[in-house]
């Protein structure tokens, strides 16, 4: 799950996490007033969308305006908050479509000497959470990583623990630190390690991290998101959520426990397992063709899921084909050939479909869809199927 900024620095900071002052705004007066009471001779109007880049980024309706500016006045912060609230912002992450902005962050402006980069992921490789810091903040850490990997440092840290003290000293040293920004650098990097693991974040990322004139360590941007499967307990976090910033079709799947990613292709896909799924789309694309979703129904899906995620796919315009992949393990073929004939009639299939059975009772399943009289083509397996599925949409 995904948060906006201003959530992320309110949660940051009772967290101890250093941020700067900050008000929000949902009108352009209320940017006014907030200019003013910050008390800064320069502030800045940041808008609040789930997307990143949003400084480079212009709006559809005033393509002049940039989504985050520096003003020098109430005036300014209104005049700026005016043409930015209710219009569409299009950043390089967001797409064509862009995102509409409801809400602007007004902050202090700081005297910055430095700027960082800092995050907490959880890294595969060494299986456990990691801190990743670099000299290069403000840049896109994928850019640094491609053309500076030797300016990406790396420390694993243990989940109970957290972050030692050593450690975080050792990365404020790498990063050339010293006396007061230093000792702010240590405090910095442990709370924001230790924020990362009592919140069960999936990544916590400030760029930039910036280092004021007087020493002090603030997190100027911060992008987080949390573990789905532990919101359960963090009741606090889910209040954050806001549905008009997530796409509709992967909350109505939510409902129904399907797990849906929405993609930009047009061959929709219905698998049940997650590695199947990923394996799917893969092939697809190695046979030429572009996934529309990833979709997995999950081992015990039944008629009315399996009608549902047929309606969720169906319901993106860009959909010519479905390919079905289902492996028979804990559900059986036959149970799934049922529930896909069932759906088949309630919703009127009108684009081709390609089924790939394999497991418990595939030759009856086969079987079932051969008598069906339904216009559904069979594969031998998943290459073949993902062949003649590309191949249906040509």
């Amino acid at each position: 799950m995904k948060i906006h900024e201003f959530q992320a620095k309110e949660l940051l900071a009772k967290a101890g996490v250093a941020v700067p002052r900050g008000i929000v705004a949902k009108t352009p007066e209320e940017a006014q007033a907030a200019y003013g009471q910050l008390g800064t001779a320069v502030a800045v109007v940041k808008s609040q969308i789930h997307a990143g880049g949003r400084g480079k980024g212009r709006f559809k309706e005033q393509p002049e305006q940039p989504g985050v500016v520096l003003v020098k006045s109430a005036a300014d912060a209104a005049a700026h908050a005016s043409r930015m609230l209710g219009n569409t912002l299009v950043t390089i992450q967001t797409g064509e479509e862009g995102k509409k902005v409801q809400t602007l962050l007004v902050e202090q402006g700081l005297k910055i000497a430095r700027e960082l980069y800092a995050a907490c992921v959880v890294d595969r490789e060494v299986a456990g959470p990691v801190i990743i810091v670099s000299s290069e903040g403000g840049m896109d850490i994928e850019e640094v990583a491609a053309h500076h990997p030797e300016k990406i440092l790396t420390e694993a840290f243990d989940p109970v623990y957290g972050l030692e003290g050593y450690q975080a000293r050792k990365l404020a040293f790498a990063l050339g630190l010293e006396g007061n920004a230093l000792k702010n650098a240590e405090k910095f990097f442990r709370q924001l390690s230790k924020f990362f693991l009592d919140n069960d974040c999936s990544m916590a990322e400030i760029n930039p991290l910036v280092v004021t004139e007087e020493g002090e360590l603030l997190a100027l941007d911060a992008k987080v998101t949390f573990d789905d499967n532990a919101l359960f307990r963090h009741q606090n976090v889910l209040a954050y959520r806001d549905l008009a910033e997530e796409e509709p079709s992967e909350i109505e799947a939510q409902k129904w426990g399907l797990s849906y990613v929405k993609l930009d292709g047009n061959l929709g896909c219905l698998v049940n397992g997650a590695g199947l799924a990923m394996s799917t789309m893969d092939l697809i694309k190695l046979h030429g063709g572009e996934p529309a979703n990833f979709l997995d129904v999950g081992g015990g899906a039944n008629v009315d899921q399996v009608t549902e995620a047929f309606r969720i796919i169906l319901a993106d315009k860009n959909v010519k084909g479905i390919l079905v992949n289902i492996f028979g393990g804990i559900m059986k073929c036959d149970t799934i050939v049922t529930a896909l004939l069932t759906a088949y009639d309630k919703i009127g299939i009108q684009v081709p479909l390609v089924v790939r059975l394999e497991g418990t009772n595939v030759e009856l399943a086969r079987k079932m869809l051969a008598e069906s009289g339904k216009k559904i083509t069979t594969g031998l397996d998943l290459t073949d199927a993902a062949k003649k599925a590309v191949a249906s949409i040509a």
